[in-house]
């Protein structure tokens, strides 16, 4: 029985070892990409910006800078996660506002460039904003929320129940 324990004991170590190594990857691998986007981006702004147009080539660079933004705070989750062993929600609500910002940019410089827009193509450009912007309210009101809670321990159950409430 003993023998059965340790091996148990020694293939969960293991396991929480591949799952560490995981999280350090997907990490590098986030970093790693959002450190190429980030290069690519501007050298395609410059290429742009001296071609055509600076607007459309600043939206351009805007959208990827953002995707950048997401990127980095994914990785900082992770960081955050492989320090603390604790998964938090607010940075994937902020991952989640900038992604709806992000889209709102990219649907309006997408709606301005057009040669013509029909009336259904802007009324689907309303949809599409104003869902948008309903997901980013109900985000901030999300982290709103949390932020206000009260905090949790993080061996224990909530600082209220401790003391009896």
């Amino acid at each position: 029985m003993r023998d059965r324990t340790e091996m148990i004991k020694r293939s969960l170590a293991w396991l929480e070892w591949l799952d560490s190594w995981g999280y350090i990857t997907a990490g590098l691998s986030l970093l790693l990409l959002g450190m190429v986007i980030f290069a690519q981006s501007w050298l395609v702004f410059f290429q742009r910006a001296t071609q055509a147009n600076l607007h459309p080539a600043g939206l351009k660079l805007l959208n990827d800078l953002l995707l950048v933004i997401i990127l980095l705070e994914l990785f900082r989750t992770v960081i955050r996660y492989l320090k603390t062993d604790v998964l938090l929600l607010e940075p994937y609500l902020a991952v989640g506002i900038i992604a709806c910002i992000r889209r709102i940019l990219t649907a309006s410089a997408e709606l301005a460039h057009l040669p013509e827009i029909t009336a259904e193509m802007f009324t689907r450009y309303l949809l599409d904003v104003c869902l948008n912007v309903g997901v980013i309210m109900v985000l901030i009101v999300a982290v709103f929320i949390l932020r206000k809670r009260p905090e949790r321990s993080v061996l224990g159950p909530p600082a209220l129940e401790k003391a009896g409430g």
